[in-house]
C-alpha cells in the first residue's frame, strides 16, 4: 500500500514538475504514472551503475556530478516516453530538481503517515 501511494505521489510531482517549469510537459496523469514508473526503475538499476562509473568526477566536483546523473535519467526516460516531453538538458536539470525535492517531501509524508514498526 505505501509504494502504491508513493508511486501516485511521484506522479503528482511529475504532474507539478510540468505545472512550475515550463520546459517539461506531461500530456496526461497516465503518462504520469508511466514516467514515474521509469524514472524508479532507472533509479533503482542505473543510477548506482552510473554513479560507480563516475565516481572520480564526482569526488572531483565534490558530489555536483550527481545533479547531472539525475537530468540524464530524467532526459533519458523523457525520451523513452512520448507523452513526456523536455526541451532541453538545462530543463532536465531544473526538472529533476524540482521532482527530486517534490520526492524528498513525499516521502517525509509517507514516513509520517506509515511509521516502521518495531
Amino acid at each position: 500500500m505505501k509504494t502504491l501511494i508513493r508511486w501516485l505521489l511521484l506522479a503528482a510531482a511529475l504532474l507539478l514538475v510540468a505545472h512550475l517549469y515550463p520546459g517539461v510537459q506531461v500530456t496526461s496523469f497516465t503518462t504520469a504514472l508511466l514516467a514515474a514508473l521509469v524514472l524508479g526503475l532507472f533509479n533503482t538499476l542505473l543510477r548506482p551503475i552510473l554513479v560507480l562509473l563516475t565516481l572520480p568526477v564526482t569526488l572531483l566536483t565534490l558530489g555536483l556530478f550527481l545533479f547531472v546523473i539525475n537530468a540524464l535519467l530524467f532526459w533519458a526516460t523523457a525520451s523513452l516516453l512520448t507523452g513526456l516531453t523536455v526541451t532541453g538538458f538545462g530543463a532536465a536539470l531544473i526538472g529533476s530538481l524540482i521532482y527530486s525535492l517534490c520526492g524528498m517531501a513525499i516521502d517525509v509524508v509517507i514516513e509520517r503517515l506509515f511509521p516502521e514498526t518495531e
